[in-house]
Formats: structure tokens, sequence, C-alpha cells
């Protein structure tokens, strides 16, 4: 049986929906510091597009949730540094609290292009 009643990532037609993917390491705590919190939430966002054989380079939307609304220039900084031009579409929105003590929660529509 699976930790959570939902799929990581979802694949149909082309597309990726990616579940939030948390500020936590590997074992599941919680990451400190901002910047460090930033890139543990991509790790994770990149582990769980590979379940749908798909990478950062397919996504096309992301939506960040963070309890800290003051993040965004250091989010922003970064998000220059994870993608590139066009930089997919991204909402911000700062929320009371994440599971597991995280700061960072990004979810993500992704698409492969399969026209040659």
């Amino acid at each position: 049986m699976n930790a959570h009643p939902y799929s990581p990532a979802f694949e149909k037609a082309g597309f990726g929906f990616v579940s939030g993917a948390l500020s936590i390491d590997t074992d599941g705590v919680a990451v400190e510091g901002r910047r460090e919190a930033l890139q543990a939430a991509v790790d994770r966002l990149s582990e769980r597009l590979a379940t749908v054989h798909m990478t950062l380079e397919d996504v096309v939307k992301t939506t960040y949730f963070v309890t800290d609304v003051s993040l965004r220039d250091e989010a922003n900084a970064h998000y220059e540094t994870v993608f590139s031009e066009p930089r997919p579409a991204r909402s911000f929105v700062q929320v009371a609290a994440l599971p597991y003590g995280a700061t960072v929660e990004i979810e993500a529509i992704a698409h492969k292009n399969t026209a040659a």
C-alpha cells in the first residue's frame, strides 16, 4: 500500500501532472535554509518527474506554495538557474503550513513533445 492515496506523478496524453514536491530530504526530513529548501523541493520534483519519464526541461507550469512569501526574490533567482528560457509559467502562493514542517512545495505540469 502507498503511503499516500495519490500518484506522485501521473502521465496522460503527453502531459505529466506532478503532485506537490516538498522541501524535504530523501529521508523525509524538512531541509533548513531558504535556498537549500528551494533546491530540495526541485530535487524532489525531478524525482517525481522521472517516474513518468520526464525532466525539468518538460515542465510548462509550476505552482510554488511557501510558508513565507518573502522567499519570492530568492525563488525568482533560483528559478532562473533551474529553468532555461522560455521559463515555465509560475504561480507563487503563501500558505499557513506544509506537511512534515517543509517550507516550500512545488507542483508542476509537464508536457513531453513527441512530435518529430
